[in-house]
């Protein structure tokens, strides 16, 4: 058995959408948990924070410890954080910082935006790789918190600039239907959204009306690999 699929959900929560409703407010600062499993079986617990950094700016972060199963075993973690300016409802990135943790493996990752000179560096330790920015663009991280946002607003589908590794990829969501999901946090109506641009066995449902985040998120590349809400504060 190889790590990596039982990591995978680890390496990105991390990652929605009529007639548009009326503008509301930027989400204020938060702390939710996640319960993480694959097949059925516990493997973790996430933490994803916001709050405010000072000047306009905002840290997104997301921490996961391997609590069960192999991940447990191996000490497995994963810390990603993101600093962002919000472009109208959009976290528009600055940086994002990915590291993970355990015993037979270490990765991470290293990403700025130079919005001056309109380009994007990005490190995994090999050497800097550059590409040019794009307007609102998103990261990995903080895409579930833009398609929230774009869910409340009433969207049906969105299309976000989301930088990765080597360029800024553009991926198309789309709501597909509404299901009464029931997570550690209770019983939601929610929204059930899907990439309609890559087979990747991604699934989130959203209960915009109460929050910016998914309560449940299912990711099959890797894995089956399932997220479940289990609490969310505004601090």
């Amino acid at each position: 058995m190889t790590i990596r699929p039982l990591l995978a959900p680890l390496l990105g929560l991390g990652l929605l959408l009529g007639t548009p409703a009326a503008r509301a407010a930027t989400p204020s600062a938060f702390t939710a948990t996640y319960d993480v499993s694959q097949g059925g079986s516990p493997m973790g617990q996430a933490t994803v924070t916001l709050r405010a950094a000072g000047n306009g700016e905002w840290i997104y972060s997301k921490d996961v410890k391997g609590t069960g199963g192999l991940a447990a075993l191996l000490g497995a973690s994963v810390t990603e954080s993101s600093r962002f300016r919000w472009k109208g409802d959009v976290p528009e990135a600055i940086s994002y910082d990915y590291q993970l943790q355990a015993a037979v493996k270490t990765k991470q990752r290293h990403m700025v935006v130079d919005w001056a000179k309109k380009q994007v560096t990005v490190d995994e330790g090999k050497g800097p790789q550059t590409y040019p920015s794009s307007p609102g663009m998103v990261e990995r991280n903080t895409l579930a918190l833009a398609l929230g946002l774009a869910l409340r607003d009433g969207k049906q589908q969105v299309a976000l600039p989301v930088a990765v590794r080597q360029e800024v990829q553009v991926q198309n969501f789309k709501v597909t239907g509404k299901e009464t999901v029931k997570v550690p946090a209770g019983s939601f109506g929610a929204e059930r959204i899907e990439r309609t641009d890559a087979d990747r066995g991604f699934s989130a449902w959203y209960a915009p009306d109460r929050y910016p985040l998914p309560v449940k998120l299912s990711q099959h590349d890797g894995g089956d690999m399932v997220m479940e809400l289990v609490s969310y504060k505004a601090d």
